[in-house]
Formats: C-alpha cells, structure tokens, sequence
C-alpha cells in the first residue's frame, strides 16, 4: 500500500519593510549643517547685499549653479532615475546623476527610494512626508506644512533601498556616483568661491561668491524643492484624477523657478509622463531639456503624454479649477478609467539606464502597502480609500 506524502505549499515571500532604521548621528550633523546653515545665509542677505552688493559674477555663478542642481534634481533624480521617463546613454545618466548631488538633497539612491516610497503612500500611512499627517485643522494643517517642508528631514527612518531602488543598487554607476556624494557636495559648495576668488584675485570675491553662489543658491534650491512636497500637495488646482487621498495639485507660481516640477498633479496622475506641465502657457523647462538631449540622440523612449491618456484622466466640472485643499471628488467616466488604468498596466516602464551592465526591467508594481517591489513608475490606478486626514503620527 502506497503512502501519499502531501506537500505544503511554499510560504509567501515577506515583504522587505518599508524603512531601513534611524539615520545616523553624523547624517544629521550634516542636515543641520547643509539646511539651517544656507537658511541663515538668506535671512542675511539683504543686510549683506545692502552693505556689500550683489556683483554679476556673484549673479552668474549663483545663476549656474542653481541651473545645473536644478536640472540635476528635476530631470535626473525625478523623471529619470525615479520614475524612467526616458531612458539616456550611460555619459547623460552620470551627468544627470552627479548635477543632481549638488543640489544637496542626498545621494541618488536614496533620494529615488524616498521618492518612490513618497508615491506608493501619497498623503496615506506610509508616506515620509504628506502635509496631512496631523490632521486637517488649521494647526494640524499648519504643523503638517512645516513637517511636510523641512521637518521630515530630521525625524525620519531611511526608505529601504532595497525595496524602493534595487535597479539603481546594481547600477555601478549610480552606487559610484552614491559613494561620491561627500567630495561632490564640497565642489558644489567651493567652486564658486574658486572661481570668485580667481576671477577677482581678491579673497573678498572670494568669500561674496560662497555666500551668494554656494549658501544662498543652495537654500533657494532646497526651500523650491521642498515646497512640492509641502504646497503642491495642499494648495493649487488639481484638473486630473488621482489616486484617493493623494491631494497633489499644481501651483502656478512655482513654476519657473521649479524647472516645471509644481505642475504635480499631472505628474502624480501620470508619474512616468516625461512632461508635467501639459496645458496651455504652463512652462516645464525639465521637459524642454528631455527634448534636447531626445533630439540629440542621447535620450529615447520618452514618454511624451498622450490626448487619449489625459482625456481619460481629465476631471470636469468647477472642481477641476478649486484651490481649496480638500480633494475633487468630481472624476472622468467609468470606461474612461477603467481605459486609463488599462493603459498603465499595459505600458512598459522605461527604465532609467539602458548600458551593458544595467539591471533588467522592473514592471511598475501596484501601490500596495507590502508590495516588495520598488514604485518606479508607479500607476496612477485606484488603491484602497484612504483619507490623509486619518494618518498616524
């Protein structure tokens, strides 16, 4: 008599947690250093300036540097290593990648796991920084901004890079670009007082191009940068659909100054769409130089935005247009979300690199709470209703 023997079946794969601990003592010297610091320089500015002035060098270095750390965080870090809406030949991917470390605002690596992590929860439990995490009252709100802004920075837990990036930790040159992050960080901030100094022979060209060129240019840079993440996700319009509780909106007068990247509605509705500001007179500078280097040839597979997608994410009605910070309740049709959804699951994620030793493609995952995947690429479908307003300290 024969004896059956039945097997049990494989356990689920855990899924990696969401944080990797605590930050260490000396990365938050460092934050208090690179953040209050350059604060301090602009509170002082003005009774510099008034004293002192502001020369064109001063103008002009502060100028490129700010261009370079701009399009290094809009282009690089954001489109393109978070969210792959191109993919570029392995001298833009380094170029993009080490512009974007001096704006100050962490290695590449972990500021795509922050951000990928910040896509999956958007303004729900999980998220490192939703201006809605204490409540929708006017302090609630008012102390939500601030965490939202800056605050999150000194009181957060690492995002797993190993959930949230493993394509850009087997990338060689990311994780080198990683490893040079502390020597990048020291160029970005000297070389205007080098070249102040050189410029005007004078340790006084000097020291006026660090203060405007390297402290004031990298607070103005930070303060554009965290306002995303704090007034775009609060005031503005939100003419497209997305996911419940994400209140992402577009605001206008960061624009300019953002390189495109305050037209967030948009891009949370389509987070892979190469081009944010997509309506009539809306400026996205970021876009215009994807289009560049896709002219070029050092760009391709870009993901330019589709009538289609946008109708069918589209939202009608006098909500469209609201600045009031509650989220539109208004949406497009039923067939048509279901059509847009459809296109999500079906498009192909572009990956961020496209060399010889790049790791393989990684499908854009469903925004789950224990998905163990990364959120490059994250659809814009619907996920479990949520409120922000719900969210636990």
């Amino acid at each position: 008599m024969s004896t059956s023997v039945l097997e049990s079946p494989p356990a689920e794969r855990a899924p990696k947690p969401l944080t990797e601990g605590k930050q260490s003592p000396g990365i938050l010297i460092a934050l208090w250093a690179f953040v209050v610091l350059p604060f301090v320089a602009v509170l002082a500015a003005v009774p510099v300036a008034w004293g002192w002035g502001l020369s064109w060098l001063d103008f002009g270095l502060g100028l490129a540097m700010y261009v370079i750390g701009g399009f290094g965080i809009g282009t690089g870090f954001h489109r393109f290593l978070t969210h792959g809406a191109f993919k570029a030949n392995r001298p833009l991917k380094i170029a993009l990648a080490v512009a974007g470390s001096t704006a100050l605002e962490g290695n590449p690596t972990q500021w795509v796991a922050d951000h990928r992590r910040h896509h999956a929860f958007s303004d729900r439990e999980g998220d490192p920084h939703s201006p809605w995490r204490f409540g929708e009252s006017f302090w609630g709100l008012t102390r939500g901004l601030f965490f939202a802004h800056v605050g999150w920075l000194f009181h957060r837990e690492l995002s797993n890079r190993e959930r949230f990036a493993p394509d850009l930790l087997a990338d060689k040159d990311i994780s080198l670009v990683d490893k040079l992050f502390p020597p990048i960080v020291i160029v970005s901030v000297t070389l205007p007082a080098l070249i102040g100094g050189l410029a005007t022979l004078s340790w006084q060209g000097a020291l006026s191009a660090f203060f405007w060129a390297g402290l004031v240019r990298i607070c103005m840079l930070h303060h554009v940068t965290w306002s995303i993440n704090s007034i775009c996700h609060v005031y503005g319009e939100r003419p497209f659909e997305t996911r419940d509780g994400d209140r992402a909106a577009n605001f206008w007068p960061l624009a300019i100054l953002s390189f495109g990247e305050s037209w967030h509605n948009l891009h949370h509705a389509d987070p892979t769409c190469a081009r944010h500001g997509v309506d009539k007179g809306q400026i996205d500078m970021n876009a215009r130089l994807i289009w560049i280097c896709e002219k070029f040839g050092w760009a391709w597979e870009v993901r330019w935005p589709k009538t289609e997608r946008l109708n069918a994410k589209r939202l009608a009605g006098p909500a469209a247009a609201s600045d009031s910070a509650a989220p539109s309740t208004a949406g497009p049709s039923p067939a048509a979300g279901a059509a847009a959804d459809a296109a999500d699951s079906a498009a192909p994620t572009a990956m961020p690199t496209a060399t010889a030793d790049s790791p393989a493609p990684t499908l854009r995952p469903t925004a789950t709470a224990d998905s163990p995947v990364p959120a490059a690429g994250l659809a814009a479908g619907r996920s479990a209703p949520a409120r922000a307003g719900t969210m636990s300290r």
